[in-house]
C-alpha cells in the first residue's frame, strides 16, 4: 500500500465528525497521486451516501457535461482525484438543501491530501466552500464575482458555481458562464486528461 493509498484508508475510517451526521460516516474519496486533475466539491449528498461514488446524481451529469467527458474518463483515478471540502453527507434541512461541510474536515486532512497529489495541476473549486480553501483568500466578494474572475486564478484553480439542479436560476442569470467559462474548463480537461490511456499509475 502505497502512502496515498494509506492516507486514504486512514480517512474512509475518520469518524472525527461522526455524532453531528445523521446518517453516520462514511467519507467519499477518491484519487491516485498521478492525478493531474483534482475536482473539490462541497460535501457528498444523500444519493452519494447512499451508493458510496461521488457525483453520482444529476449534479454529477451535468459537471461531466460541463467538463467535455464521459463517466468512465470522470472516474478513472488515475486521470481524476475527486475529494470534497467534507467528506461524508451533513444532512439537509427542508426546503433548503443539504448542509454545508462539516468544518472539522478540511482541518484535519486537506493539507496532507494535496501533498499526497503531486502531479495535480489543476483544481475545480466547485462552490464557496472550496473557493475560500484553495483560494486562501483571493476569491471574491461571493461566488458570482469568484467564478466570473476565473482567469486570474489560472493555471492552478478554477471557480465553479455547483452543478446542481439548485442553480438553474443563478445560471440562467449568468449566460457569461457559458459562453466564456465552460470553453476555458473543456480545453483545460482535455489537456490534462485526455482521453487515451495514461501512464501514471
Amino acid at each position: 500500500m502505497s502512502d496515498f493509498e494509506a492516507l486514504l484508508a486512514e480517512i474512509r475510517a475518520c469518524r472525527l465528525c461522526e455524532t453531528h451526521l445523521p446518517a453516520g460516516p462514511r467519507p467519499v474519496v477518491r484519487g491516485r497521486p498521478g492525478a493531474r486533475l483534482l475536482v473539490a466539491g462541497q460535501a457528498p449528498g444523500r444519493r452519494v451516501h447512499e451508493t458510496g461514488i461521488p457525483f453520482n446524481d444529476p449534479s454529477g451529469d451535468r459537471l461531466r457535461d460541463w467538463m467535455g467527458i464521459d463517466r468512465e474518463t470522470f472516474y478513472d483515478e488515475r486521470r481524476i482525484a475527486i475529494l470534497p471540502m467534507g467528506f461524508c453527507y451533513p444532512g439537509t434541512v427542508p426546503k433548503q438543501g443539504d448542509l454545508p461541510p462539516r468544518p472539522e474536515c478540511a482541518p484535519a486532512w486537506r493539507q496532507r491530501l494535496m501533498a499526497g497529489l503531486p502531479e495535480a495541476r489543476l483544481v475545480l473549486a466547485i462552490g464557496a466552500y472550496a473557493q475560500a480553501w484553495h483560494l486562501a483568500g483571493r476569491e471574491g466578494r461571493n461566488l458570482t464575482e469568484t467564478v466570473r474572475r476565473f482567469r486570474d486564478y489560472l493555471p492552478d484553480v478554477l471557480p465553479l458555481p455547483h452543478p446542481s439542479p439548485r442553480n438553474n436560476l443563478w445560471l440562467r442569470r449568468n449566460p457569461w458562464f457559458e459562453a466564456e467559462v465552460l470553453p476555458e474548463l473543456k480545453t483545460r480537461v482535455a489537456d490534462l486528461v485526455g482521453f487515451g490511456v495514461p501512464t501514471a499509475l
